[in-house]
């Protein structure tokens, strides 16, 4: 072998499956950047290759946690749900009523309707689990979960969501429970998930965008009237039940 200094620098750079040419070329060598120590520059942390690191081990530590869940539902509404509401006590009663048909309770893991849906579960005690995500408002894990996993992406949590339940109960909620309701009727629509019943709990709360989906959404031709019939509104929590357990072939 010659010299590394009498060498030119290199036409082209193999880094992995990246090559790099000309102008791109970067100094040094890979392995070299990681022994370095020199300057103690903790800027890698924070760049997009670590990022894709952090969130393969967030999918391994959730398929990890939940692999072992038997059949389970989603349960998804407001974390402002109030404790002495209504709407807090059907939570309560939907996650109870769960547990009873068979299934497991997997939740946001926060207050409110989310908190409701764990605490039926643990009280028919059934399995309890919540997942929760890192927001700088975030109250951590409500005390009723029995498992818990926190995710710093939602996407990733999301994908949690629908791997691992049978179908979603929706409580009224909002911004976020809307994203994970659209999210769910985007993947039946599209045939990315089958037999998975979505139930719109609260008919008060959910008519006006029922009705703003037929007269408006439908009527204008950006969805079929099939489209309609991806989802249930329901206010009996029999009735929420029954038609998870039906769909799912329980």
């Amino acid at each position: 072998m010659g010299s590394p200094e009498a060498q030119g620098p290199p036409e082209e750079q193999h880094l992995g499956p990246v090559v790099r040419r000309r102008e791109q070329i970067t100094p040094g060598t890979t392995d070299q950047r990681l022994l370095d120590t020199e300057g103690g520059d903790s800027a890698w942390v924070h760049t997009d290759p670590w990022r894709v690191m952090r969130i393969q081990s967030e999918f391994v530590e959730g398929f990890g946690a939940l692999a072992e869940l038997p059949s389970a539902i989603s349960v998804f509404g407001s974390a402002r749900t109030r404790p002495d509401s209504a709407e807090y006590e059907a939570g309560v009663r939907i996650g109870k009523a769960l547990v009873e048909a068979g299934f497991a309770v997997i939740t946001g893991g926060g207050p409110g309707a989310m908190e409701a849906a764990n605490k039926g579960a643990r009280d028919a005690k059934g399995v309890s689990v919540g997942l929760g995500i890192e927001l700088p408002f975030e109250q951590g894990l409500n005390p009723h979960v029995d498992i818990g996993v926190n995710f710093r992406y939602f996407f990733v949590r999301k994908t949690m969501f629908v791997k691992y339940a049978q179908g979603f109960v929706v409580l009224p909620g909002g911004l976020g429970t809307l994203d994970e309701l659209f999210e769910a009727l985007t993947l039946v629509q599209t045939r990315k998930v089958t037999r998975f019943p979505i139930v719109l709990f609260g008919s008060a709360y959910w008519g006006g965008l029922v009705d703003w989906l037929r007269d408006t959404v439908v009527a204008q031709g950006k969805a079929s009237e099939h489209d309609l019939l991806l989802f249930h509104v329901t206010d009996d929590v029999d009735e929420a039940v029954s038609l998870v357990t039906k769909e799912v072939g329980r």
